[in-house]
């Protein structure tokens, strides 16, 4: 057991911490108050090796480990969590590909992504398959050397600006998870269509619309491994994205803390700093207690992931603590502001709107204690 970061590691970490103290933070107020995207500063991400950390080198990727991805990812959402979402959400559209593609696919549906900077887009769930994935009802029936998808998707992270699109349909409804396949949709077919940006309390920076398909066709070739596989993939990715989540909890809190601490030093009531009050020492304490509680689930559900062990159980942990956690500490930095702290000329109520999507997102807090449930009562 060894909890110290090699020489690459604090390279990657401080490089990633420079890119976020110098590139994302200042311009984290202006893409949350106008919602624009912000592509130059992914495009810069991208230049900088911080976009598709996980392709693999044989594909001309980097081929991060998952606990090297954690220290970078902590400190792109310790930036602003709505770009790092925005960042990550190509990691999580290539994962069903890493995972469950053929070599050739891969060799031609990744490569291109550390060619030139491209956008993918995650594409499972539906107005009416959120938590519930196996009611489905996005369909993909075959058609000679294609299949035709017909259906809609909601909350996609980038779908607006995507160039590929790694979409989950149904071949069979009354087969529910088992009738799921995995496809890539590559560019703006015919017959997909992009609906209205959402207008989201938090994380104000990612793109997130829904969107129609319409009799697209897409060619056999771009099916991910067999026909009623796609749950199976759909799960794997998860399992391997969820850490990655998690951390931008950490991150999320990491950044509440520390502007609570400069905050409660210069901030005086009866005559002396308000850290100096047992009540607001507590609350700090507390805050940095479970942030680092937090940080160490992530890190080891990601090591396990890099040792190839299964990590269901542990990147559920990560994800549900993680996500609850970040919510909390970033109430109580409004609270350690005051009245302050609820205006949004000062920086934590941002931190606070943007930690409550990832107690949704990627498996909300409640079903991630389901899977806890499952994987003890095995």
């Amino acid at each position: 057991m060894d909890f110290q970061l090699t020489e690459s590691q604090r390279a990657l970490q401080e490089m990633a911490r420079k890119f976020a103290r110098e590139v994302i933070r200042p311009k984290a107020a202006h893409h949350d108050e106008t919602s624009q995207f912000p592509r130059e500063v992914i495009m810069s991400a991208w230049e900088n090796g911080l976009l598709n950390m996980a392709i693999p080198e044989a594909y001309g990727g980097l081929g991060m480990s998952h606990v090297d991805q954690l220290l970078a990812y902590e400190e792109l959402a310790w930036g602003c969590a709505g770009m790092a979402t925005s960042i990550t959400a190509n990691d999580l559209a290539n994962l069903p590909i890493i995972v469950g593609a053929s070599e050739e696919q891969k060799q031609r549906l990744l490569k291109p992504f550390t060619e030139k900077f491209k956008l993918a887009s995650f594409c499972l769930t539906e107005p009416e398959a959120g938590s519930d994935v196996a009611n489905m009802s996005t369909t993909a029936v075959r058609d000679g050397d294609h299949y035709v998808l017909n259906g809609s998707k909601c909350f996609i992270t980038n779908g607006g600006h995507a160039d590929q699109y790694t979409v989950f349909a149904t071949m069979d409804k009354s087969k529910k998870h088992k009738g799921i396949t995995c496809f890539v949709v590559e560019g703006r077919p015919k017959g997909l269509s992009v609906g209205k940006h959402e207008n989201k309390m938090g994380q104000r920076a990612s793109d997130t619309v829904a969107l129609t398909f319409e009799d697209v066709r897409v060619p056999v070739a771009n099916r991910i491994g067999e026909e009623g596989e796609g749950w199976r993939i759909a799960m794997e990715t998860l399992d391997n994205s969820r850490p990655i989540t998690a951390i931008l909890s950490v991150g999320i809190a990491r950044a509440a803390l520390e502007h609570s601490l400069e905050y409660s030093a210069q901030r005086k009531t009866f005559g002396k700093p308000i850290r100096e009050h047992q009540g607001i020492q507590f609350m700090l304490a507390d805050m940095a207690m479970n942030t680092q509680a937090a940080r160490l689930l992530c890190h080891q559900s990601a090591w396990l992931l890099d040792q190839g062990q299964r990590a269901s159980l542990q990147s559920s942990y990560a994800k549900c603590f993680a996500a609850d956690m970040a919510m909390k500490v970033a109430t109580d930095a409004v609270q350690v502001y005051g009245g302050y702290g609820y205006i949004k000329e000062y920086p934590v109520e941002k931190l606070m709107r943007d930690a409550k999507l990832i107690q949704i997102y990627e498996g909300t807090s409640q079903v991630q204690r389901l899977v806890i449930a499952r994987e003890l009562f095995k």
